[in-house]
């Protein structure tokens, strides 16, 4: 079995992993707070642990690993967004205009991460859905000493756990340095964190043995994980941004309520995202949207999903990741080549060194560089009609099970690259005319002249001695071609 090796952020190494039970494999990433559209940073760890997703699948067998990704749908942004419509004149209790607003981000969000090519998780738990097991949770924090009640909130006490700040390499003291943290009279430590709050009569809530109220951010996937993965798992994923505090948070909460059980043993984080070599910021005009750049912005054209996943894999998720238009335009010349030669094959198995660039650390920029190198090959190949196996087949074959182990190449996101029909051989027939002429006239310019007319509306021209054949090309405009 191919062994797969991790860059563990809880140990800072590299490791070989080893799963708790290889007959399921279990993983956990922090998904989406649903009050609007992803951004393309959302977007890097959804790729990410996609790929990871792909691979624990080939490696261990779809049927035996248990990808969950939550959906946060208690939050202050989404309470804000529902109030306003009721204000506006909507219809329906604030619990309901809530349930309407989060229904129809998840369905943004399904849709735009799909236009990724990214499978949908086998848990996708709703925070809603598990008050029950959070309250169950805290409970049990308050009975062990681990938290405490005060004010109608329940904090956790940091100082309780004796290994709280092993994810970020800092200890309390030095947190308490550099830390904005928010100070309230009924805390008995500045570091302690919220598991639960009071809600009033204008904001949703819950009843609990401290009042009506709503869980905190970090209790919601501790509970969610626990009654999905076991009180230990596998894997726990998500941007580096969350390392410190939901992350750290999660395991002093998820370690002093199960004490015997490990929560995650191995923790993957990937680094952020920047546009042109700059922070992603609305301040600087270069913020946009998952579905702006699928549908176009700004005058723009649409960047077919299959693409933005492309420029994506050219970075190592522990690296800063760059996007530019460049990239972009790029890989979707890159892109429509592999899907022009694999257009009638059918995939065999990945290439092993895909297979193990992708085992060392998920090293998309390496297996990228061997697809690169196999399409080189193919390019070169001849089909070898005189052996009893066609190499370049076999070629083909593997270099397509390679791409969609990537989750590239494959026939759902294709629509992009198909050419649009329309008739040219009026047209063809035309400029084969005008270029027998040239051959007896050796005046060229009437055929430079077509020929140029036929680019600028996105027609490939192809010229041989067998003839001439228009193609419409990806950017192929019908209306530039009335003046011929």
């Amino acid at each position: 079995m191919t062994q797969i090796r991790l860059r563990n952020s809880l140990t800072r190494k590299v490791e070989d992993f080893r799963p708790i039970d290889a007959d399921n494999v279990r993983m956990y990433l922090c998904g989406p707070t649903v009050y609007d559209r992803a951004h393309l940073g959302n977007a890097r760890p959804v790729v990410v642990f996609d790929v990871l997703y792909r691979l624990l699948r080939h490696v261990y067998g779809p049927e035996h690993v248990t990808y969950v990704r939550n959906f946060t749908d208690v939050d202050d942004k989404i309470n804000a967004t529902a109030l306003a419509r009721k204000e506006a004149g909507a219809e329906g209790s604030l619990e309901e205009l809530i349930r309407a607003r989060t229904e129809e981000t998840i369905g943004w969000y399904h849709a735009d991460m799909d236009a990724l090519g990214a499978l949908r998780p086998d848990q996708e738990p709703r925070a809603t859905d598990y008050i029950g097991a959070m309250i169950a949770m805290i409970e049990k924090l308050i009975e062990d000493g681990h938290a405490y009640a005060a004010e109608g909130h329940v904090l956790f006490r940091v100082r309780s756990y004796k290994d709280y700040g092993a994810l970020s390499g800092r200890t309390v003291d030095d947190m308490m340095a550099g830390a904005r943290v928010e100070v309230a009279p009924f805390k008995e430590d500045p570091m302690d964190f919220v598991l639960w709050k009071p809600s009033d009569e204008g904001l949703p809530g819950w009843e609990s043995p401290w009042g009506r109220g709503r869980p905190g951010w970090h209790i919601e996937c501790s509970a969610m994980s626990y009654e999905l993965l076991g009180a230990s798992f596998d894997i726990h994923g998500g941007g580096i941004d969350l390392q410190f505090p939901h992350h750290e948070n999660e395991i002093a909460q998820s370690c002093c309520a199960h004490p015997e059980g490990s929560f995650a043993n191995y923790w993957l984080h990937n680094e952020m995202l920047q546009v042109e070599g700059k922070k992603m910021s609305k301040s600087l005009g270069n913020f946009f949207t998952v579905r702006d750049l699928l549908d176009g912005h700004d005058g723009e054209k649409g960047i077919p999903g299959e693409v933005i996943r492309f420029v994506f894999l050219q970075t190592h998720y522990t690296k800063p990741m760059d996007w530019t238009a460049e990239k972009a335009r790029a890989a979707e010349a890159t892109l429509r080549k592999w899907r022009t030669v694999t257009e009638r094959v059918v995939p065999g198995n990945p290439s092993k060194v895909v297979v193990d660039a992708l085992s060392n650390d998920l090293n998309m920029p390496e297996a990228l560089s061997e697809l690169h190198r196999m399409a080189r090959m193919i390019a070169r190949q001849e089909p070898a009609s005189n052996e009893p196996v066609d190499l370049l087949a076999g070629l083909l074959s593997g270099f397509l099970a390679s791409a969609q182990l990537l989750g590239l190449l494959l026939p759902e996101m294709g629509e992009w690259a198909a050419a649009p029909e329309a008739d040219l051989s009026g047209l063809a027939d035309k400029l084969a005319t005008l270029r027998a002429n040239a051959l007896e006239t050796k005046d060229f310019a009437p055929v430079d002249a077509m020929k140029q007319a036929l680019i600028a509306a996105g027609v490939e021209v192809r010229m041989s001695k067998a003839g001439v054949e228009l193609l419409p090309g990806p950017d192929f405009d019908s209306a530039k071609l009335e003046g011929l």
